[in-house]
């Protein structure tokens, strides 16, 4: 059984092990037991799948569902909110089984969600807390974004400022992640985020990030900036990839997924990323997949949200981390 990340320990002494100990209710599990799908069309629906955390979440559904002897629907979106919309409206035309909603800007989908469940359709979700949903398998993105607010406090000495990329805030898990950040800021006062406060945007995270990031180094000398902040990590690759690029080595860079890129990044001596919370979205999506067969099946009792465990990751766990997911 996998169990739910619990950070108590003080961050210094985290280990890998130390951040997936603890226990709390419906944590992922094995698989062990797992109902048939044999007959059941579940529709796969994607925000996006051009991002690490998407296609492996995707991949993840698609062949879980073949495995349990289901057939699978797949959307994509492509990153686009009005695509979302109308896909959704095509999924309830379609009248699956069930449909696994990934991802999504809550104000945007959750209308769309409520006609699905409307329609008698049950309906399942990653990383959307809508009220429509029957479980939401997520991180525990509360104790994600602490602990990698934490470590930026710590790496910082609770001094300097900071940039922070904001550019996804109706998306519940970046919401949940900036919010924790700014708990953490409150009670460091020597820790200021400079505004205004960065967009990052969709597509061309990578690019865009990089540039906005070059052209603050240059308005910004050496001393005057501690760290770069991002709810997620693909805005944290451009960030420190700009970083590398100035030879800024005193700035360090903070995110969420654990995209094998940034993972790279961690193993040159040069590299300015200071943490990434890396996330399990294969398991992610196996455990949707999991949650669908069985409420098919007559369980009627499930949770609300079921939770995947993160995996704070520095240069000293990298190479654990990536045994344990599956990276290598």
């Amino acid at each position: 059984m996998n169990p739910l990340t619990r950070l108590r320990a003080p961050l210094r002494l985290l280990t890998l092990f130390s951040l997936l100990l603890g226990a709390a209710p419906a944590p992922a599990d094995d698989g062990a037991q797992v109902p048939s799908l044999a007959g059941k069309r579940i529709a796969v629906s994607m925000t996006g799948t051009s991002h690490y955390f998407d296609i492996k979440a995707f991949q993840a559904q698609v062949d879980e569902i073949k495995r349990l002897g289901g057939t699978p629907i797949t959307l994509d979106a492509g990153r686009n909110d009005r695509n979302l919309v109308t896909q959704l409206q095509t999924v309830v035309t379609q009248k699956p089984d069930a449909v696994i909603q990934t991802l999504g800007t809550l104000s945007v989908i959750d209308p769309w969600l409520r006609r699905i469940s409307a329609a008698g359709i049950p309906l399942f979700t990653i990383d959307v807390p809508s009220q429509y949903s029957l479980n939401n398998t997520t991180s525990d993105n509360h104790a994600a974004g602490r602990a990698l607010a934490e470590r930026l406090a710590e790496d910082t000495g609770g001094q300097g400022n900071i940039l922070v990329f904001n550019g996804f805030y109706g998306v519940p898990v970046c919401a949940i992640r900036y919010d924790e950040l700014q708990k953490v800021l409150a009670a460091r006062p020597g820790l200021k985020v400079l505004q205004p406060e960065l967009r990052d945007v969709i597509p061309n995270t990578v690019q865009d990030a990089r540039a906005q990031i070059a052209a603050l180094l240059n308005k910004y000398p050496k001393g005057e900036i501690a760290a770069i902040w991002a709810a997620w990590d693909i805005p944290q690759l451009g960030a420190s990839q700009a970083l590398i690029d100035a030879g800024r080595s005193e700035i360090r860079t903070y995110g969420v997924d654990g995209t094998p890129e940034v993972l790279e990044l961690l193993k040159r001596a040069d590299s300015p990323v200071g943490a990434v919370v890396a996330q399990q979205p294969e398991l992610i999506g196996r455990t949707a997949v999991r949650n669908v067969a069985r409420y098919l099946a007559g369980q009627r009792d499930l949770p609300k949200e079921t939770h995947v465990a993160t995996l704070l990751t520095t240069r000293d766990n990298l190479d654990q981390v990536n045994r344990l997911r599956g990276d290598q």
